[in-house]
């Protein structure tokens, strides 16, 4: 486990490096959460218990989503364009020689750029949301702490759908249309765009028992209290059903593709 620690602290503080795009994120994040800020308060206006949230919950969940957008990787900048560029180039195979697991590697060094990303990208556009609405933001420290474990299954679930994108590379030559339709499924099916609650009928029952419900909207809905006693323990098990099941399936495709690696470049 002490290699895996340090591929973490080595990714951390590889993504710290990049001081001006941390800063540009930071004020992108920023910029689009006062956008979407101002557009779910003119929709809650007129509508004041859309999806079941007042207007100060929809806005809480406006600012944490931006706080949580670079962590989770929701609109790329993790780590499967790089794992496609190493498997396409054939570099995978140097990967697959050293003694470490392929799979644990990968998730030791998205941890750590996730960590870094929810302390560079995540503290000041929350800060600035704070400041400039009024949020619907808990203040007991249980909360918060069952708030944080959901955040840690949702980044468990993300990498691991993450990792079966990658893994694609493995069988297409080029893997620009799986990034592309997994951004947006993460984005629309996470709550990203509008929490998943609003969705109706059977269409909303479905989407929300999607793998990608775990990585935003339940860690907000637990956020917010939408989740206590025995739902939140129902909450996290579904976090924790998804991460198992897609992680193994990761594993087992892992092991398909690495019987025989094919060098399609170079």
């Amino acid at each position: 486990m002490r290699l895996y620690a340090a591929v973490a602290v080595s990714a951390f503080r590889r993504h710290a490096t990049y001081r001006m795009a941390t800063a540009a994120g930071v004020f992108t994040n920023t910029v689009f959460g006062f956008i979407l800020a101002y557009t779910f308060t003119a929709l809650w206006d007129e509508r004041p218990h859309l999806g079941g949230y007042d207007q100060a919950q929809a806005l809480a969940f406006v600012w944490v989503s931006q706080a949580l957008l670079a962590t989770a990787a929701l609109m790329g900048g993790g780590f499967e364009a790089e794992l496609q560029e190493r498997i396409r180039t054939g570099d995978i195979a140097i990967d697959l020689y050293r003694p470490a697991d392929l799979q644990l590697w990968w998730l030791a060094a998205d941890l750590g750029r996730a960590a870094f990303q929810l302390l560079g990208r995540g503290v000041v556009p929350l800060a600035a949301g704070a400041l400039c609405f009024q949020l619907a933001l808990p203040s007991s420290p249980l909360r918060w702490l069952a708030f944080l474990l959901a955040v840690s299954l949702g980044l468990l679930v993300s990498f691991a759908l993450r990792y079966l994108v990658g893994l694609c590379s493995f069988w297409l030559l080029d893997g620009s249309g799986v990034n592309v339709m997994s951004t947006l499924l993460g984005v629309f099916c996470s709550g990203m765009l509008l929490p998943l609650t609003v969705f109706p009928g059977a269409f909303g029952a479905t989407v929300r028992l999607l793998p990608w419900a775990s990585v935003l909207q339940v860690p907000l809905d637990i956020l917010l209290g939408r989740h206590t006693g025995p739902a939140l323990a129902g909450a996290l098990a579904f976090q924790a059903v998804w991460a198992v099941a897609l992680l193994a399936l990761g594993r087992l495709i892992q092991a398909r593709a690495t019987r025989k690696v094919v060098v399609q470049g170079g």
